[in-house]
């Protein structure tokens, strides 16, 4: 306890410490909040409408509903579309001004927009704390937990990448001032942990398909960063964080400076930030530190950790029986010993990020406008795994039945964790740069144009300690396996060599059931090294018109028109270690992926304004949009968007979306090479009993599959199965269908306020993804689909080796439902505003077909705590985002409420019904965050607490750390402090 306070003193000193350097600083929105510093030095380039008044302090809005966007420029708003800019109304005007908002290539009103888009502000990313974007998204109803976040470390590579609608981080496009950006090569996705969230100015998000306009990737929507450009100012950020026990330490160092030439036609705005995270380890965390690994149906069978120990266990290869090594020289009984893992391991990654950013612009005239824009991110990050077990990779050891200390009279299958190796340390180094050079300008009239070029890498290498190397390992034990040429050879016999050691440097002879010694460890332990590169070429061109023709009739508004083309092409490599990839370590297998592809296209979008202040048509406006695209590996395909809105008064519209969806399989998941996974599952046979009226059928199978006594048998591991996953050249693309329709109120009569509500429809076909390991045991088991079956291996003693999942097309998917979205300020006094900005979201369906063509699973409502099948790990049937604001003067306080409701737990086919103490659901989670901001002067300080409850997220036995940091993850730190302060100049 003593030891714990004085690691809290520590910390705090730190954050406190930061604030006397004098240094800290922050977002030029927060400057700009009631005393409008901000505004005044940081103005935008060569903005030609006037910017209105700042509002008070906002959160996350619904489009169109009024709100006080981040100040624009001239060049990041054309790259969005193609039109000059103009900045969203503040929320107490009333004026229509123009905006490019992404889902369009055309202007529209900021009210009178058919396409759902939530816009969020750099203030409101600010008030929370986040030091990282995809920590913030996370909080966001339309978000799904299907993403990647730095809860998830075991295999999670320390990317984090998001996803809308739980339908995937495959399928949904990410930009940066609406231009596609570099993606993670490891991971496949944009890594946000590489983004500094001091640099974004606003994000939209279209919920809604994009494809049609953006191209493939972007099935459930577009995420648009849009970074700061063309500053006059400058900037310094200092942030500090730290957790109640004292860990996680964060800290954050930014600045900027813009400058304008030759009388104001050119600007450059440099941008630079580093940020460091300290991590958290899962024993410093009572609810996770002693993970279980199973959910039985009397509390008296409830396990913890993993059967594979330091001292090793060990099954007879014929009678099945098991053995403890009893830490000399020999084996006794199984006495149920068992390791606790989540002593060992990282709960959340450690990271490092450096970024610098380079910003150009020169206006020579109104033809030709030339920009550019450079950015470079180097990011590290790391976590921590239990020592390297001995199990069944590259295949399992067979002790002879005459190996020294073999006292059982059969031949051994041996299960033990390489202690003397140390904690496993995964460490990944990534290198993103993006750079985009671009022209734009009038053509003639109202024709505009803009055409770029982006280039991009990333370029990532990652390693991993004590991942130990397999035939050092044998030499050491004193084994000969019989088939050199195939290490992964599941038939593979291994013969006694007492003298195996001789004339090899540094070998130590020793025996499977003792100890290596520290020369020993230092032979047959081994750092595995693996490379990726991944590199993204884009020639984009946009012509538009905004006012091609007025219509002929009373009251008619302009037809406005946009055309394009684009030229992609994207190429992947990885990789891995040499001895990774033939097998010879203890960790899993991995081929190499290589392979790439390219797409011409061309689009074409036209908007026609049938009415405009009519009687009982303000606005009547149809929006058609459509792509052609021609790809390299599937040949051509076309997708096509339609949407209306209509406004009978400008106190409230009606709109509707209908359009569909194209994705062709990246390059993962058509050329990855098959690598060997542990995944989160339980064998069947292993649990009999939690399969109620179904327990016979399993009993049944596993006779038939090799295991004799299902009463006596106990699983070999920690709750993880070896799995064969990978890419599958046979693959064919995804198709889908979306379908909106939705209004939006914002009355007269009600200054400041405004509503919006939205029904959405997905629906996508032949599916690519990889059936659960959990999912496919248990198909085959109950009876379900006995085809499974022939995905699943077993070795002679009836314990499982692998199960085959790789990529293939599935079944189908449908999901809908209903967000609804509430802005009101209302201005008590002249110094006193109150804010109330509400996100909520409805679900009313997500139904799965696992297989093509099979049964049809409803998963609403459910946790899917294996990750056993579909896209997400859960999905909850509400969520709801809460922030109310007060702001007196200078001074503003934000209270933040994020709801998660419960939901029961899914083993891939049903939601479970509760049988014994087994546990079979969790509650409604509410998370609780406080900050204030003070402005003075040139300066500004911000402080808060995520958390303020301490809330602990809800058991789940995942068979890691009894919770799902996929859906969780947001509450896994605890209470969390931050404190900010800056100076603009």
């Amino acid at each position: 306890m003593a030891k714990n306070m004085t690691h809290q003193r520590k910390a705090i000193f730190l954050c406190f410490s930061f604030l006397a350097t004098g240094s800290f600083c922050v977002q030029s929105e927060i400057a700009a909040a009631a005393s409008s510093t901000q505004t005044q030095s940081g103005k935008s380039h060569r903005i030609t409408k006037k910017r209105a008044n700042p509002a008070p302090t906002s959160k996350v809005q619904s489009a169109p509903a009024k709100i006080n966007a981040p100040a624009s420029h001239q060049y990041s708003q054309a790259r969005l579309g193609t039109v000059a800019p103009t900045v969203l109304p503040s929320i107490e005007s009333n004026t229509n001004e123009s905006v490019v908002v992404t889902g369009s290539a055309l202007s529209t009103s900021a009210n009178h927009n058919a396409n759902p888009v939530q816009i969020v502000t750099a203030k409101q990313i600010n008030a929370t704390g986040m030091t990282n974007l995809g920590d913030f998204l996370q909080r966001l109803p339309s978000i799904g937990s299907s993403g990647t976040t730095n809860s998830q470390t075991n295999g999670g590579g320390g990317a984090s990448c998001t996803d809308i609608r739980n339908l995937g981080q495959s399928r949904v496009l990410v930009l940066i001032d609406g231009k596609r950006t570099s993606l993670n090569g490891a991971s496949a996705c944009v890594d946000l942990n590489t983004i500094p969230v001091q640099q974004i100015a606003s994000i939209e998000i279209l919920k809604d398909g994009g494809s049609e306009l953006y191209g493939a990737d972007a099935v459930s929507g577009v995420i648009n960063i849009k970074l700061r450009h063309d500053l006059t100012s400058g900037n310094i950020t200092i942030k500090g964080g730290v957790t109640g026990q004292g860990d996680n330490l964060t800290g954050q160092i930014s600045g900027y400076k813009g400058w304008n030439f030759d009388h104001d036609k050119g600007n450059i705005t440099v941008f630079g930030s580093y940020m460091t995270q300290g991590g958290v380890l899962q024993r410093n965390r009572s609810w996770a530190e002693n993970a279980q690994t199973n959910n039985p149906t009397a509390s008296s069978d409830v396990l913890h950790g993993s059967s594979i120990t330091g001292n090793g266990l060990f099954y007879g290869n014929t009678s099945g029986n098991a053995y403890s090594g009893n830490g000399s020289n020999g084996v006794t009984d199984y006495n149920g010993q068992r390791y606790q893992y989540g002593q060992a391991q990282s709960l959340e990654n450690a990271l490092q990020n450096s970024t610098m950013s380079v910003d150009a612009h020169y206006a020579l005239n109104h033809h030709f406008d030339f920009y550019m824009n450079s950015r470079y991110s180097h990011k590290t990050s790391n976590y921590y795994m239990a020592p390297e077990p001995v199990a069944g990779s590259p295949t399992t050891i067979l002790l002879p039945a005459d190996y020294p200390g073999n006292t059982t009279g059969e031949a051994l299958q041996v299960y033990k964790r390489m202690m003397e190796w140390g904690n496993r340390r995964s460490e990944t180094a990534l290198d993103t740069w993006t750079s985009m050079a671009g022209l734009k300008g009038d053509i003639v009239g109202d024709w505009k144009y803009d055409v770029s070029y982006t280039y991009g890498m990333s370029r990532e290498t990652d390693q991993m300690e004590g991942a130990g190397n397999y035939l050092k390992l044998l030499q050491e034990w004193g084994l000969e396996p019989s088939n050199l040429g195939n290490l992964q050879d599941p038939s593979t016999t291994f013969t006694y060599n007492p003298n195996s050691c001789a004339g090899s440097a540094g070998c130590q002879q020793s025996s499977a059931f003792s100890t290596l010694s520290k020369e020993g460890a230092a032979y047959s332990n081994y750092t595995t090294i693996n490379h990726s590169l991944y590199q993204l070429r884009d020639l984009n061109l946009r012509i538009n018109n905004n006012h091609v023709a007025k219509m002929p009739w009373k009251n008619g508004g302009s037809f406005g028109l946009a055309l394009g083309m684009e030229h992609r092409g994207e190429s992947l490599n990885y990789t891995p270690d040499p001895n990774v990839v033939s097998g010879n370590t203890l960790t899993n297998t991995q081929g190499i992926t290589s392979g790439g592809f390219n797409v011409t296209e061309g689009y074409l979008e036209g908007r026609l304004e049938l009415l405009r202040n009519a009687f009982l048509a303000r606005d009547l406006t149809i929006d058609a949009q459509g792509r052609y695209s021609s790809y390299s590996t599937f040949g051509s395909t076309k997708n096509w968007k339609a949407s209306i809105n209509w406004a009978p008064t400008q106190d409230i519209s009606f709109r509707a979306t209908l359009g569909t969806s194209f994705r062709q399989p990246n390059v993962y998941e058509m050329y990855g090479g098959q690598a060997l996974s542990y995944e989160t599952a339980t064998d069947p046979c292993a649990q009999v009993s939690s399969y109620g009226t179904l327990s016979g059928a399993v009993e049944a199978s596993c006779h038939k599959y090799g295991v004799k006594n299902t009463s006596t048998f106990t699983q070999a591991g920690g709750g993880q199965v070896a799995t064969t996953t990978g890419g599958n050249t046979k693959l064919q693309p995804e198709t889908g269908r979306t379908y909106t329709f939705g209004a939006v109120l914002t009355p007269r009569w009600i200054k400041g306020f405004s509503t919006s509500v939205e029904f959405w429809h997905y629906t996508l076909q032949h599916m690519i993804n990889s059936l659960g390991t959990q999912y496919i045991l248990d198909s085959c088991y109950t009876g379900a689909d006995s085809g499974q079956c022939s995905y699943i291996t077993r070795n002679s003693g009836g314990q499982l080796t692998n199960v085959n999942a790789i990529d293939e097309n599935l079944g189908n998917m449908i999901t809908s439902g209903i967000d609804w979205d509430l802005s009101y300020h209302l201005m008590v006094t002249t110094r006193d505003v109150f804010s109330i900005e509400n996100n909520f979201q409805r679900l009313l369906s997500y139904k799965q077909q696992n297989t093509a063509g099979g049964q049809w699973y409803n998963y609403m409502g459910s946790l899917l705590y294996q990750n056993t099948a579909g896209e997400t790990s859960g999905v909850p049937i509400t969520r709801d985002y809460l922030t109310l604001s007060w702001q007196h003067g200078p001074l503003s306080v934000s209270y933040m409420v994020n709801y998660i409701s419960g939901m029961r737990w899914n083993n891939g086919t049903a939601n479970l019904q509760s049988v014994g103490t087994q546990r079979i659901k969790t509650p409604g989670m509410y998370l609780q965050d406080l900050s204030m901001t003070y402005n003075f002067h040139r300066w500004a300080f911000t402080g808060g607490i995520q958390n303020i409850a301490n809330k602990k997220p809800p058991f789940v036995a995942s068979a890691t750390d009894n919770s799902d940091g996929g859906m969780y993850g947001s509450y896994y730190n605890g209470r969390y402090f931050f404190l900010q302060a800056g100076m603009n100049f």
